[in-house]
């Protein structure tokens, strides 16, 4: 019987029901322009069925077997066309649980060479936005209430109170980070990969914000 406690000691604790969660991999891609450190981001095809014309990062669904490493190297490849020598994957940033039953797995990577190349099936656009910019700007936040809508044939004789259950609400921060480019096209980086950005900027500033030549 106490064998079975020294095995529970030495046991590293799961997501509870994660099998449910659709996991994603994205990178969070780094440039040296100029004695500046860069942030690239992309432009969805208007081609796409999901989320056209959305500002995201490199990145996409896990596929079966696949760590979310492997899925942020296979994807970043795929849509910027670059070669496996070009973008070294630096280290990971924290991971992202949305109450849509979604799990992100993020990547700093450091691009090298790159011409500015991407996958126009998938891509319809790139820019880079200084990262001192995210550094000094904090993004504006909507909170959104999330809450539970039961279905119809849900057994409310079986909870106290009934149709009355008062139930938990919670609450989902929606981030907007706004840049005007030298350009002056005014771009709204916002939803997950706005909060992606946002912890990445916390990360890098406690590890004391790397100089480009670090890098």
């Amino acid at each position: 019987g106490y064998r079975m406690f020294e095995t529970l000691a030495r046991r590293r604790p799961r997501i509870v029901d994660e099998n449910l969660y659709r996991k994603s991999a994205v990178v969070i891609p780094l440039i040296g322009e100029k004695d500046e450190m860069k942030v690239l981001f992309e432009v969805r095809s208007d081609k796409l069925r999901t989320q056209p014309g959305e500002i995201c990062f490199p990145g996409g669904s896990c596929e079966k077997g696949e760590r979310p490493r492997q899925t942020a190297l296979r994807e970043i490849c795929e849509e910027l066309q670059l070669k496996k020598r070009q973008i070294q994957l630096i280290g990971p940033a924290d991971i992202f649980i949305s109450p849509f039953n979604m799990m992100i797995y993020p990547f700093f990577g450091l691009l090298k060479d790159y011409k500015n190349t991407y996958n126009a099936s998938e891509v319809g656009e790139i820019f880079t936005v200084p990262l001192k910019f995210f550094c000094s700007h904090k993004p504006q936040t909507w909170e959104q209430k999330v809450r539970i809508e039961p279905a119809e044939d849900f057994p409310w004789e079986r909870v106290p109170g009934g149709r009355n259950y008062p139930w938990r609400q919670g609450r989902y921060p929606v981030c907007f980070y706004e840049y005007e480019g030298a350009d002056g096209c005014v771009r709204h980086i916002w939803g997950l990969t706005a909060k992606i950005m946002e912890n990445a900027v916390s990360i890098l500033k406690a590890e004391q914000m790397p100089s480009e030549k670090e890098l």
